[in-house]
Formats: structure tokens, C-alpha cells, sequence
């Protein structure tokens, strides 16, 4: 059974709430130790919530013996502690084998289980009693991500004052995929327990609201809703990255040093091919594999002159089906370098761990051309990322039109990751680009990045979400 923790006094006004704390437990040469979690949300949030003395409840992970913090760097904590069996059914289960492949275009057949559903309720009614046994009279909550949804619902019944809002980090499928799962009106009513409802890009956004009318018998227009006696706002609201923080790490001068030597350890390669991903199967990695291994293949790319940098980041480690990935992914890099690489030239240059962050810094400056290839994504930071970090406005994209980042970043080279020869000419076009094209392309792709960063990202929900709930409507979504 769940344990929402040290019961407080209903305090703060701001209360984020999210599968995971912002923090994570480190282990190093000294004692372990509780240190603030790497990411976009973690980065964007905290200071708002320092600010105006907030809250984020969360699952602590595996802290083992080692107590959780009532308070990190400013900002009070609370953790909701899950019994094992909870988080295997809930976590392992519904959520990742169930919502993530069904939101993620059904890429992999959605397994779906009562018992694992009875557990993804159980675990939202914990986080939903924590949240309304923390917040303040009146306060604002944000819920976040394919966990929770059921939260705005269970946290309105408890606590009708509070002003929730709900963003989904993850594609929302359309109508044919959504109507697959068996509590499809649940889920659409839990999210409808929300005052503003979010998603990355329009068309997600407007799958939600056509639903939402279809299913759970909300009236209105997709950006603005009603239900239940109230009115339901949604919109799009693409998140975005901390765009300073990552050019202050790319103009450091070790960072910018330990590039060049990243060059030198590939053996001067005339191009660097780069690809960043945490090892999911939506992420499109063995396609790029293959449209590498062909391009080597034709002859169209030179052992001698390109080398191909592939980050795998683990993920997942406990699921079958991700450690059956990696070594789907590792036997083809294998195979790949078994066939076209020559002593000390690998192909393909294949690293399956987690990267420090001035370390994936000096890989986006070292690679002049960046490859994201998602079959589906939300977003994809890491495109936006190395964006953020060609100083010098050189290098190239080349972009999945499958990931929400293409609909900003529409200087990137943007391609089918399906399709296997448009896949090698978007690459080929990427090494080939002519560097005046590719300077103007960059420079107006770090427009982009520079001036909607994961801070105005987070300025413009909470001003959304805490604009008067009857009458402020979003603009439409568009078509």
C-alpha cells in the first residue's frame, strides 16, 4: 500500500506533482547523497516554485536507507512511497506497457491488464490525497504526464477550491489508437477533472478534445470545453529547454577543448554523424543504423572521412522488452561494423550509457550532423539542444517529422524515418549542405530556441492555467 509520507499543514500555494521528485540519489567516492535530477522539467520548474515557497511531490526511487529531504535548495518535498508490487503493476505495467506504446502510434502492440489498471488507480488516488493534503486554500496544482492522469479528477473531489492544471509531456494518439483501451472514459474524465489541460502540439491537443466530446460527453470547441458544470481550457504548449545554461556550457573553454579531442579520439574525421536517445524503441535508432550502414554501403559516405557517433542512454533497464532493444540495437551495430569497418575506422561508434552534461555538450559541438529519427515523440529536447549549443550557427539537422520539435525547428533537414532512402538523402543532405545554407538555416533555428526556452514555457502555462477559468478561452487550436 502507498504512503503519501509526514502528513503537513495545507500550505503551499504552488504544488507540483509528478511521478518522480526533482531529486535523485548519488553515489559516489563519498557518502550517498541527494543531489537536484538532470532534465528540462526539473530545471524549469524549480526556480518557480522557489520562488513562490512551492511544493513537488513525487516518488523518491530507490533512496534506500537513506531518508528523503523535506526540502531541496528551497523547495519543500513530498514523497509518495510506493510498495514494489505497486510499482512493478502500475509503473513497469500500465503505464509503460499500456499507455506508452498505445500513445506512441501503437509502434508495439499496448498489453492490456485489470490487474495493472486497479494498480494505476490506486497509485493516482495516493498522489492525488498527497496533493490535496499539501496545498494551500485556493492554490495551484500541476500535474504532470501519462501517470497521473487520473489525478485532476480524484484531486477535484477532494479538493474543489484548488485550480489544477494537467500537462501531458508525451503525444496524445488520435481517436482509432485512444479508443483501443478499455477505460478509455476514465482516463478522459480524470483529465477533464482539470481546469486547463496541455499538450505539446496542437493536433495532440485536438485528438484530446474530439474525444473528450465523443466519449465523455463534453460539449464546446476544442480549445474550450464544458463538463461537468465547469469549463475545460486546452492548448498547446511545446516545452522547450534552458536555453542559457546550455550556451553557457558550450562557451566554456573545457568544454569547447574536450570537443576537439572527441574529434581527435574518432580519428579526425572530416564529418561527425551524431544520434542521442534514451534506448526506447519509438526513437527510431535501428532505422538510422540501417540508412548508415546502406550510405557506407553505396559508397555515398567514407569510412576514412565520416565517423558515426551513437549514444544509447539506459532506460527502462527492468522491462523485457527494453533490454530486448538493446540487444537488438548492440547485435546490429555488430553486424554493421563486422561488415563495413576496417582496423581502428569502426563505422559505427556505439556507447550504451548515461553522458555528464558538459560531456553531451562537447558531442553536440564536436558533431556537424545532429540525426533524430523518432517514429514518435512529443517533443525531442535533445534536437533543440543541439541547436542551442552551434555557437557558431554551424552544423546540420536532420529532424523526424513524427517529433513535435518540427514544428518549430522547420529549418531542420526533416524527414520520414520510415521511409529508408528519403531517411539516406536527408542524411547525405546533411553532410553535403553547402555551409552558407547551413549557417542561415542554424541562425534561424537558434532564433527559435533562444526566445521560446523551458522558462517561457513554464511562464506561459501558469499564466494560462491561473487566467480566470470561465471566461479566459485559449486561442482555437489549429487545424
Amino acid at each position: 500500500m502507498g504512503d503519501t509520507g509526514t502528513a503537513g499543514c495545507r500550505g503551499a500555494s504552488l504544488v507540483v506533482v509528478a511521478n518522480r521528485l526533482p531529486i535523485r540519489r548519488v553515489d559516489g567516492d563519498g557518502p550517498a547523497h541527494w543531489d537536484l535530477s538532470p532534465g528540462g522539467l526539473v530545471s524549469a520548474l524549480t526556480p518557480v516554485l522557489r520562488d513562490r515557497a512551492g511544493m513537488w511531490i513525487g516518488w523518491p526511487g530507490g533512496g534506500g536507507d537513506l531518508a528523503v529531504p523535506s526540502s531541496y535548495e528551497g523547495i519543500e518535498l513530498r514523497p509518495v512511497h510506493l510498495a514494489g508490487d505497486e510499482y512493478e503493476r502500475f509503473y513497469v505495467g500500465f503505464a509503460n506497457a499500456s499507455l506508452w506504446p498505445l500513445y506512441h502510434d501503437g509502434i508495439r502492440s499496448a498489453t492490456f491488464d485489470r490487474d495493472w489498471w486497479q494498480a494505476y488507480v490506486t497509485v493516482n488516488d495516493h498522489y492525488a490525497r498527497a496533493a490535496a493534503d499539501a496545498a494551500a486554500d485556493g492554490a495551484t496544482v500541476w500535474i504532470h504526464d501519462y501517470h497521473l492522469q487520473l489525478v485532476p479528477k480524484m484531486l477535484r473531489a477532494l479538493r474543489p477550491d484548488l485550480r489544477i492544471g494537467f500537462f501531458l509531456h508525451i503525444p496524445f494518439p488520435p481517436q482509432e489508437l485512444f479508443l483501443q483501451l478499455p477505460w478509455r472514459r476514465q482516463i478522459l474524465e480524470g483529465l477533464l477533472g482539470a481546469d486547463l489541460v496541455g499538450f505539446q502540439v496542437p493536433g495532440a491537443a485536438a485528438n484530446f478534445s474530439r474525444l473528450a466530446r465523443r466519449v465523455a460527453g463534453a460539449t464546446g470547441t476544442d480549445s474550450a470545453m464544458d463538463y461537468d458544470g465547469r469549463r475545460v481550457r486546452v492548448g498547446a504548449f511545446p516545452i522547450s529547454i534552458d536555453t542559457a545554461q546550455l550556451i553557457g556550457r558550450a562557451s566554456d573553454p573545457a568544454v569547447r577543448k574536450r570537443a576537439a579531442e572527441l574529434r581527435d579520439e574518432l580519428g579526425h574525421p572530416e564529418v561527425v554523424l551524431l544520434g542521442v536517445d534514451r534506448l526506447d524503441y519509438t526513437k527510431g535508432i535501428d532505422r538510422r543504423l540501417w540508412a548508415v550502414a546502406e550510405l557506407f554501403a553505396d559508397g555515398a559516405l567514407s569510412v576514412a572521412r565520416v565517423a558515426f557517433v551513437q549514444i544509447g542512454v539506459p532506460s527502462r533497464e527492468e522491462d523485457p522488452h527494453y533490454r530486448r532493444e538493446r540487444q537488438h540495437l548492440e547485435q546490429l551495430v555488430g553486424e554493421i561494423n563486422g561488415a563495413h569497418a576496417s582496423v581502428g575506422h569502426p563505422v559505427v561508434h556505439y556507447l550504451y550509457q548515461s553522458v555528464p552534461p558538459d560531456e553531451l555538450v562537447a558531442l553536440y559541438l564536436a558533431a556537424d550532423v545532429m540525426v533524430v529519427t523518432p517514429l514518435r515523440d512529443g517533443m525531442n529536447l535533445v534536437a533543440k539542444e543541439y541547436v542551442a549549443c552551434r555557437l557558431d550557427a554551424t552544423g546540420a539537422l536532420v529532424l523526424s517529422e513524427f517529433a513535435g520539435a518540427a514544428r518549430e525547428l522547420r529549418d531542420a533537414i526533416l524527414v520520414n524515418p520510415h521511409d529508408l532512402d528519403g531517411l539516406k538523402r536527408a542524411i547525405l543532405h546533411g553532410v553535403e549542405l553547402d555551409p552558407t545554407e547551413a549557417t542561415a538555416r542554424m541562425r534561424r533555428m537558434r532564433r527559435v530556441v533562444r526566445r521560446h526556452d523551458v522558462h517561457a514555457w513554464a511562464r506561459s502555462y501558469l499564466s494560462a492555467l491561473q487566467t480566470d477559468r470561465d471566461t479566459g478561452d485559449l486561442a482555437p487550436i489549429p487545424r
